[in-house]
């Protein structure tokens, strides 16, 4: 087995990696976190030469400064004319358990979170990201390829069946594709 080291020079070859897993097992939906966008015009690009399915998966408006979304319009643009679906919500291992450490010191949500840390960030982001685009219907509970990684762009991949928030213990992590040793 080789050895994978988390970041952004994996992209390329995680979402290779994702898309031919979703296309030998009938796969129909690609779910990608992207905060600038550059991996969700590539995810989005290959969805459509594919025929799979390719939502995007941004941080939600102000997570780093009030009022401002990362994602930019152009590649916001891209994705969309590849035929991908672009979604901004409230992260579900972040939003009020953030507000909630910050005013008392500790939260559920974030406890959740550092346990799949266990795993890297990108699985913890995929494990999140099922359970965001189940809340805003985007997908149903048929699996799902999430792709995600440690800091910018994709260095895991994973089959999820989705559940919602309200449901998030009924997720299932089924296969892991791809995910760094050093992370």
């Amino acid at each position: 087995m080789e050895y994978i080291k988390a970041g952004r020079e994996q992209t390329n070859r995680t979402l290779e990696s994702a898309f031919e897993f979703a296309k030998q097992y009938g796969v129909e939906t690609v779910v990608v976190a992207s905060t600038w966008g550059e991996t969700g015009v590539k995810a989005a690009r290959t969805g459509r030469n594919l025929g799979i399915g390719v939502v995007v998966v941004t941080h939600n408006v102000g997570f780093k400064e009030p009022g401002i979304l990362e994602l930019t319009p152009e590649n916001r643009t891209a994705i969309l004319e590849a035929g991908g679906t672009v979604h901004t919500g409230t992260m579900v291992l972040r939003g009020l358990g953030s507000a909630m450490r910050k005013k008392f010191g500790v939260s559920e949500e974030e406890q959740t979170a550092a346990v799949l840390r266990l795993f890297g960030q990108g699985m913890k982001v995929c494990v999140e990201m099922a359970a965001m685009v189940a809340d805003a219907g985007l997908v149903g509970t048929e699996d799902i390829v999430c792709v995600a990684g440690t800091g910018r762009g994709a260095d895991t991949a994973v089959l999820i069946r989705p559940a919602p928030s309200n449901g998030f213990f009924d997720i299932k992590v089924r296969h892991i594709i791809s995910k760094p040793q050093d992370f």
